[in-house]
């Protein structure tokens, strides 16, 4: 017997070709691996020694190519790009070729234009936005870390950013984040601000253009920036303070991210700055290891008295961190272990089996502190 059929959009990309080792790991053969350069996804396709992966030119903004891709798939794996300008194309590719869909990012857009469409779940189909890093593990973290050995939680303090090279989509996606992309248009998010009793505030936090913080090596920037998956993890854990960091250790990066804001609303193109950040990324990583980091830390109680709970994730790639989420969300599908419907990551995936897959795996590595600490010790001695 055969397995499903998942196809991997992107298989030749950063997160793409990740991916395709996440699942070949959990134990899915047979791929079909999608992409614009055929010659590039047969060198990933023969990464596979028993040689199962198929290899279908496929190209988001081409519909007839698109369609062909997802049709005779089970389920589809997106991990191109940029997120806010194709929003929910490949997830509503992937349902009318009646299979399911898990997007790397495809955040609030992908999300309200698909229930405009009608609800997925009437012909039993699914799709799992925000299978990433950020956004994804970004929520998802936080929730598992409230349950270490806090009563409950009343404010978290987040810092998550990197030395890495920046992909073509995450820099497009960048530029597109800061000016829509939100519901109904909205801008994504808003920098500056925070969550203050429980709702949002604007320009309730200040950026630190030249700083330094614990768990991030040298001098960084630290800029706020709420965004809509980080209000909604406010409300979820019930937080009164939400404080969100992105942080940007390369000085090339740092200077031209200052730049930005004017150079968007001067009207311009924003592919050119998209460019220049690249550029500026490559070559604040020449000559060094590349590094992703994920700080975590929660305000509540525990056993009645004032108490935090921290987590800190080090990782060698965010781009691999988003292949992990994303096939487990394709696993956990075909497992039948989401619901039929349009979901977040974050509130369908099992935190303690992402938790357990990122550290067994090797994907990165998790630090706890605080009641935290304590809380996972314990845990490990059950086990």
């Amino acid at each position: 017997m055969t397995g499903p059929v998942i196809g991997v959009l992107g298989a030749s990309g950063a997160v793409g070709r990740a991916a395709v080792r996440e699942l070949r790991a959990l134990g899915h053969t047979g791929l079909r691996l999608g992409g614009r350069t055929v010659a590039t996804l047969r060198a990933v396709a023969e990464e596979e020694p028993a040689g199962h992966d198929e290899t279908v030119w496929a190209d988001a903004d081409a519909p007839d190519g698109l369609r062909a891709f997802t049709e005779g798939c089970d389920i589809v794996l997106n991990c191109v790009g940029p997120t806010y300008r194709l929003r929910a194309t490949v997830a509503s590719a992937a349902l009318a070729a009646a299979a399911h869909c898990v997007d790397v990012a495809g955040d609030d857009p992908a999300a309200e234009d698909l229930l405009q469409a009608g609800d997925p779940a009437r012909d039993g189909r699914t799709v799992v936005l925000s299978a990433g890093a950020l956004p994804g593990l970004s929520s998802l973290l936080p929730r598992w870390l409230a349950g270490q050995g806090l009563d409950g939680a009343s404010a978290l303090t987040a810092y998550c950013g990197g030395l890495e090279t920046c992909s073509p989509t995450v820099a497009h996606d960048l530029m597109l984040s800061l000016t829509s992309g939100g519901a109904d248009g909205a801008a994504y998010g808003e920098a500056l601000a925070a969550v203050r009793g429980g709702r949002r505030v604007p320009r309730a936090l200040r950026t630190a253009e030249d700083t330094e913080h614990r768990s991030f090596p040298g001098r960084v920037a630290l800029q706020p920036y709420l965004s809509q998956e980080s209000e909604r993890l406010a409300s979820v854990l019930g937080l009164d303070r939400l404080d969100w960091y992105n942080v940007h250790p390369g000085p090339a990066v740092r200077a031209l991210l200052n730049q930005l804001p004017g150079r968007l609303a001067a009207g311009g193109d924003p592919a050119e700055p998209a460019g220049r950040l690249i550029l500026a990324a490559d070559l604040d990583l020449a000559g060094r290891k590349p590094w992703y980091v994920m700080d975590f830390e929660l305000s509540g109680t525990a056993s009645g008295r004032p108490a935090t709970a921290g987590l800190t994730l080090r990782a060698a790639s965010s781009y691999r961190l988003t292949a992990a989420v994303g096939a487990l969300a394709v696993d956990a599908v075909l497992r039948a272990g989401v619901p039929a419907g349009v979901h977040f990551a974050c509130d369908v995936l099992d935190p303690d089996a992402v938790v357990r897959h990122l550290r067994e795996g090797n994907v990165a590595d998790l630090r706890l502190t605080g009641a935290a600490a304590g809380a996972d010790r314990v845990e490990e001695g059950v086990l």
